[in-house]
């Protein structure tokens, strides 16, 4: 009499490079975060002069449109998957849009920073914290975009397909770290640190 495993109909195989690949920079890059994080953490209220944390105006719109994307994106991931590649790229459209509008908003929030509040990395410690964290996540942003854009162009020149879902898939996993970064940022910055 022979024992036979329980799943032995199942077979493991190996997690995409894609994904593991994807795992390891989201991994790292949340160490660089935390860094940031804390810094900014211990040096509030740690400013002796010049503009504090007062005067930051609580990005709710811009919040929304960013969270809001990573919607989008899972029902472009769904899109692709079922091979709707009008949908697919209608959703991913809107998904840069709504990335785009969270980047504007950041810019005018830092002009209005800069020029009208006289805040900048050099003016005291709470601009150099606020400029590095906040920074450090709309650089995310750019990137994220950017990577959007490349698979947007290869979308509307026809080159992607319903075969790419897992790449798609992974090159989500990127902007959801970014938006889940943002819920970070903006508990510890605008909640937390006014």
């Amino acid at each position: 009499m022979s024992t036979v495993p329980i799943f032995a109909d199942e077979t493991w195989k190996l997690p995409s490079r894609g994904r593991v690949g994807m795992f390891c920079l989201i991994i790292a890059e949340s160490a660089i975060f935390t860094i940031f994080v804390v810094a900014y953490v211990y040096y509030i209220g740690r400013s002796t002069y010049g503009p504090t944390p007062q005067i930051l105006e609580v990005p709710i719109f811009n919040s929304i449109c960013l969270l809001s994307s990573s919607l989008t994106i899972v029902l472009a991931e769904h899109a692709i998957k079922h091979g709707q590649m009008r949908r697919f790229a209608a959703l991913w459209a809107l998904t840069m849009a709504l990335g785009i509008e969270f980047l504007a908003g950041t810019a005018i929030e830092w002009r209005k920073l800069i020029f009208e509040d006289h805040l900048t990395v050099r003016t005291n410690l709470f601009g150099t914290t606020f400029y590095s964290l906040v920074g450090l996540h709309a650089t995310h942003v750019v990137v994220g975009l950017l990577m959007l854009l490349l698979v947007m162009i290869f979308t509307l020149l026809g080159y992607v397909k319903q075969s790419h879902a897992e790449r798609i898939q992974v090159l989500a996993l990127y902007w959801h770290f970014v938006d889940a970064v943002w819920v970070v940022v903006f508990t510890v910055v605008y909640i937390v640190g006014r």
